[in-house]
Parts: C-alpha cells; structure tokens; sequence
C-alpha cells in the first residue's frame, strides 16, 4: 500500500509539471519573431454578433510566405471586424483589408525589440519554473502527510523524494531547453 501511495504522489507531481510545461508552449507560441506564424493570432477574439468568436473559429488562417497571415473570413461581412480586434490587439500589427481577405505583413524585428523578446521568454520560463518548483513542493509535502500518518515508511519517503527531486531536474531541463530553441528563433535574422 505504501508504494501505491507514494507512487501516487510522483504521478500527480508529473502530472502538475507537464501542464506547466503545456502551458509554456502556448505562451512561447504566442512570442512574436521575424517569421509569420498563425499562433501569433491565438487569443484574439472578434466580436461577432454581439459575442465575442475565437479569430480562428471565424476564418482561416495561413502563411504563404515568412513574412505575410492571410486571414480569410468564412463571411465576408465580418472582415472591418476581424480587421479592427487585430488592429485592438497588443502585437503591434497592421492589417490591411482588401474586401476579400486581410493580409498581415510581419515586419523585422530590430535588435533592441529582440532583446526584449529574449528577456521577455526567459520571464515567461522562469515563471513556469516556479510552477513545476510548486509541483515539488506539494509533492514533498503530501509525502511527508503520508510519512506522519503512517502511511509510507521514512525509506520509501526518502526514495521518492529523490524521484520527485529527478523528475524536477528533467523539467527544468526541457524548460532551459525550450527557452534557449525559442532564444534562438527571436534572434536568428
């Protein structure tokens, strides 16, 4: 039973930590670099009908070149709209409409504005290190709840702390890992 239990302990930490490591993806994502990618349009809602719509859920998105999103509304009627919740939004882009489609050129970014992005991503992954951190922290301590009561012996607790210790170590890991590959994109000219 003890195993069971602690056991049960290092798949709830695993599982806190891949989620942190999900959400981090997303968040990379969303950084903007030179290239055009329809992930930069993520999270911007258009207001349709009095509701706002997920921008993906009301046209299609595509790249045909590095440097271009061609956003084409499934109605045409909702282009000025579509146009306006990209102009609203905080990426500093400038569509322009052409009564068909809105083309998004992706301007060069300078070296100061990737600087920033760099610093930018390294906040965003130090965040999600304190998340898989918290993940270790709960762990330990339900560990040490199933110590007091008895439930798990003073060997197997010290034995999975180890693991959870490990497993901490391998995401933090693949965080430095994600951070540099993203580090890597923003800068390459």
């Amino acid at each position: 039973m003890a195993e069971g239990d602690a056991g049960l302990v290092h798949e709830e930490a695993e599982a806190a930590m891949e989620k942190a490591m999900r959400r981090l993806r997303v968040e990379l994502q969303k950084v903007r670099t030179g290239r055009a990618s329809t992930a930069l349009l993520d999270g911007i809602q258009v207001i349709y009908y009095d509701t706002p719509t997920p921008l993906n859920q009301l046209a299609s998105l595509s790249t045909p070149d590095p440097r271009l999103i061609v956003v084409s509304p499934f109605d045409k009627s909702t282009l000025s709209d579509v146009e306006k919740a990209i102009l609203a939004s905080d990426l500093g882009l400038t569509p322009s409409n052409d009564g068909k489609v809105v083309r998004i050129p992706i301007p060069s970014l300078t070296e100061e504005r990737r600087k920033e992005l760099v610093k930018h991503v390294h906040r965003v992954a130090e965040d999600h290190k304190v998340g898989v951190r918290e993940a270790r922290r709960d762990a330990l301590s339900m560990l040490k709840e199933l110590e007091s009561d008895g439930s798990v012996p003073a060997d197997d607790k010290r034995r999975e702390e180890k693991r959870i210790q490990g497993l901490t170590d391998d995401f933090v890991e693949k965080i430095d890992q994600l951070t540099s590959q993203k580090e890597e994109e923003i800068m390459t000219v």
